[in-house]
């Protein structure tokens, strides 16, 4: 199963969606989930992880994690040659 998420923001809230499905040749998805969290922390250059990460592990929470073989966000993995991590990188 692979599961692909983003979120947007409004005023102080935030809604996340993950989109389910099976097989990336797959035109529809098997399920759609969403989720409004309130009181989401202001952006903070090279560390949006701190805003989205937390809105991900909430919907992530709900979900049975032992069939997904993949999880797709909207952002890097890693930020620079040092190996800070971004997004991806701290959700691993």
């Amino acid at each position: 199963m692979i599961l692909a998420f983003d979120t947007y923001y409004y005023k102080d809230k935030a809604k996340t969606v993950c989109v389910e499905f099976s097989d990336w040749i797959n035109d529809k998805p098997d399920n759609i989930y969403s989720e409004i969290t309130e009181g989401i922390s202001e952006y903070e250059p090279g560390s949006f992880y701190k805003r989205e990460l937390p809105c991900i592990l909430s919907l992530l929470n709900k979900k049975d994690l032992s069939n997904v073989d993949l999880i797709i966000v909207d952002g890097f993995v890693i930020l620079d040659d040092s190996g800070k991590p971004g997004l991806g990188g701290h959700l691993i």
